[in-house]
């Protein structure tokens, strides 16, 4: 496996690797990695389909990607996902599965047109003071010092940030800003978690910093991901033989394991009330999603709160990650990210609007009709004074092929769970669907003599509650995730968020689909390079405008500087002057003119 980038080898077809058609392949779990993974294995390595079998514990695929609609319950998304125009694998895969809606197109030519006609942007970011906009205005708001607390993270070596917390970098010169409020509610992340993962996110991630206040960055899918995506993947996979599974729980793997060889030998699986072994050869290949961020979701209804259940439980992602781990050192960690589930977990919401009552509260703060069929709110809406850190967002409707006209779905989400809200005195995970709409309804501005009513007749609410929702995020070290392709592993590899591959973001659809090909082509020696995670870090033209955003447009030379500071910019100055280094910074707005 090797990596590279431009388009020539983007374009090419591998050669059909040697033996492939007797070989197989096993796939524990059908999530996004595993199901990416199963169409590498199919166009790349040209293995026959029915040589090919996900095995799932569910009754349907999908893992996070979910878009359910629960009987006598109603529709339900646990979480959204936003993506890039620079997520180099997931667009090298898309744009060969085709759509299930238009023929003769992919689901990246429908994805490519509907955000071209339909850019994403948004026209309120975050609220206060029951639905008034907080005048974010755009602006990150970070001092001189936050600017530089961000930068000295930005060059720290990984090694030197294993199990280091953001606490242990920032102070509130960064935690008391905008910038704050911007990135822990878009990507989720806790002030105590990793600042590993932190420095991943601000280098992979640079070239979209001026485009975070307005989520400008940002592209959706026309529908929930489970019908934009699994079910393109699934019906490709099906159409091309390959098995699935269902009911079927992994629940070990044994593996035999020498100084220099480790082959899995035994897949070990419970369905329909019996034990099946599974045995394996140098030709069968195993490829294993370890872990879940969505692993014990407990749901909730219209009159019943979600709960929380933070136990690993027997059968589980995590459990099976326990038990391969225990065999051999290279398999990573597990008990890293699942042992803190209070500090991983939050609550996330479907509401579903029955009637026009509630809609046009929305359109005051969106400044969109969200019916329109069009880009609502263009991303989350923060309440920036929520006790739960609330956020909402309404993608375009209908979300569902058969939703009903008229209706609005809205996601939403609170990081603190535990704490009392600020209308309904409860923690998040004690609500009642009807509970957690009134509390966002409150922040909308809805009067509190409507409230009541429109939670219980003008809205069906379905809260979910996720123990390990951002678990990717917990402070680590080198080997707490296992590489894709652990060293001296024949014929197993393990794909998804919490196997580790080089400079990319976990809690990402690219990070799946990446580890999914870079385990297949590892495996199975496909001779095609695997697209480089995007090089924005390393292109000086990104640096500056990131450098420049961050400050809120002001140049780099109206910093605050000491006497000796000021002395080597002045130095500087000399040097590039009349260079195109000074062209170039002036360019981009990094100096108005000459240091």
């Amino acid at each position: 496996m090797y990596y590279s980038s431009g388009n020539y080898e983007a374009f090419a077809r591998p050669e059909k690797p040697e033996g492939v058609d007797h070989k197989s392949a096993y796939l524990i779990g059908s999530g996004l990695a595993s199901l990416s993974a199963a169409c590498f294995l199919v166009r790349d390595a040209q293995m026959p389909g029915n040589h090919i079998h996900i095995l799932e514990k569910n009754a349907v695929p999908g893992g996070a990607l979910d878009g359910d609609q629960l009987t006598n319950v109603g529709y339900v998304m646990r979480g959204g996902r936003e993506m890039d125009n620079h997520f180099e694998c997931m667009w090298d895969l898309f744009k060969y599965i085709p759509s299930i809606e238009t023929d003769g197109v992919s689901i990246l030519d429908e994805y490519y047109w509907l955000n071209k006609k339909d850019p994403n942007y948004s026209l309120c970011r975050a609220t206060q003071n029951k639905g008034e906009d907080a005048h974010t205005d755009k602006k990150f708001g970070l001092s001189d010092k936050g600017c530089m607390e961000i930068m000295k993270l930005f060059f720290t070596p990984d090694e030197d940030l294993a199990n280091v917390k953001m606490t242990e970098i920032f102070d509130d010169e960064v935690f008391n800003t905008n910038f704050w409020l911007y990135w822990r509610t878009m990507f989720a992340f806790k002030d105590d978690q990793s600042a590993l993962e932190m420095k991943r996110y601000m280098q992979r991630y640079i070239h979209h910093i001026g485009g975070l206040p307005d989520f400008t960055a940002l592209r959706f899918t026309k529908y929930n991901q489970y019908e934009s995506m699994v079910l393109p993947m699934t019906k490709y996979l099906k159409n091309h033989g390959v098995q699935f599974h269902y009911n079927a729980e992994v629940t070990n793997v044994i593996f035999d394991i020498k100084a220099d060889k480790k082959t899995a030998k035994t897949i070990v699986v419970q369905g329909n009330g019996q034990t099946e072994n599974i045995d394996l050869t140098e030709d069968d290949y195993v490829f294993f999603t370890n872990g879940s961020n969505v692993e014990n979701s407990t749901y909730g209804s219209q009159n019943k709160a979600s709960g929380m259940d933070g136990t690993i439980h027997e059968g589980g992602t995590f459990d099976l990650w326990r038990k391969i781990a225990a065999q051999d050192p290279s398999f990573g960690r597990p008990d890293k990210f699942c042992m803190d589930p209070e500090d991983s977990c939050w609550v996330s919401a479907t509401v579903n609007t029955l009637d026009d009552r509630i809609p046009p509260y929305i359109e005051k703060i969106c400044k969109r009709d969200p019916l329109s069929g069009k880009v609502v709110t263009g991303g989350i809406v923060t309440v920036k004074d929520s006790n739960w850190l609330l956020s909402w967002t309404i993608n375009r409707q209908p979300q569902y092929h058969n939703q009903p006209k008229g209706q609005v779905l809205v996601w939403i989400y609170g990081m603190f769970s535990d704490r009392p809200g600020n209308y309904v005195k409860k923690a998040m995970r004690d609500c009642t669907g009807i509970e957690i709409a009134e509390e966002w309804l409150y922040h909308l501005g809805v009067p509190e003599n409507q409230i009541e009513d429109l939670a219980k007749n003008s809205a069906n609410t379905v809260p979910v509650m996720m123990p390990f929702a951002s678990a990717y995020f917990q402070p680590r070290e080198a080997g707490d995730r296992p590489d894709v392709v652990p060293k001296g592993s024949v014929n197993f590899a393990f794909i998804g968020n919490f196997a580790e591959t080089p400079r990319d973001t976990v809690f990402t659809t690219e990070y799946s689909i990446r580890t999914g090909m870079e385990a297949v082509y590892t495996l199975l020696n496909v001779d095609r390079g695997i697209p480089e995670v995007w090089g924005s870090v390393y292109d000086i033209r990104d640096l500056i405008d990131a450098s420049v955003a961050l400050r809120d447009g002001k140049p780099l030379t109206s910093m605050e500087m000491g006497f000796k500071e000021k002395i080597a910019m002045k130095e500087a100055g000399k040097a590039i002057g009349g260079t195109d280094v000074e062209k170039l910074l002036k360019e981009h707005g990094a100096i108005q003119r000459l240091i």
